[in-house]
């Protein structure tokens, strides 16, 4: 994604309303790395996982402190098969390098699914399709931009 499309998911946040933290930092490539630079917690970060379905591209959140379970995702939405996506379709569907994907401002938007322990948290935090830049939200907000599909498919860490 570039700067614009940044400033796009700020300027959403702005016409609705929604008070957030504009972060920017060391470039960032796994979630332990992006809750260092923005000297969060883990179990704030919202991991926007790109899946290759037999149905198209979709994208799964959850809370980043967890892992994908993509057998109970796979279940839940009755798919023959589920996998994470490549990081060649990753920036092909999303324009964005993995670890940048943020959970929402994609034209057209991906189908999107939530694990419900995103909520668990007052906070949300996430990067906004750069490396470089992130935002930290209440997530009684988040839920005022994202689709309310929430379900249980995300596990703890090994």
């Amino acid at each position: 994604m570039s700067q614009a499309e940044a400033t796009r998911i700020q300027h959403l946040l702005k016409e609705k309303n929604i008070p957030f933290e504009h972060m920017v930092h060391a470039p960032v490539y796994t979630s332990e790395q992006a809750m260092q630079a923005r000297k969060g917690e883990l179990h704030n970060g919202v991991k926007a996982m790109v899946l290759e379905t037999e149905r198209g591209i979709v994208l799964a959140l959850l809370a980043a402190d967890l892992k994908m379970d993509l057998d109970a995702f796979a279940k839940l939405m009755e798919f023959k098969k589920v996998k994470l996506a490549s990081k060649e379709k990753v920036l092909e569907c999303t324009g964005c390098e993995p670890g940048s994907v943020p959970p929402f401002g994609f034209e057209p938007p991906l189908p999107t699914y939530l694990d419900e322990t995103i909520f668990d948290h007052e906070w949300a935090e996430f990067n906004i399709g750069l490396l470089t830049e992130s935002i930290k939200m209440k997530t009684s907000d988040l839920r005022l931009v994202l689709p309310q599909r929430l379900l249980k498919f995300a596990k703890k860490m090994q």
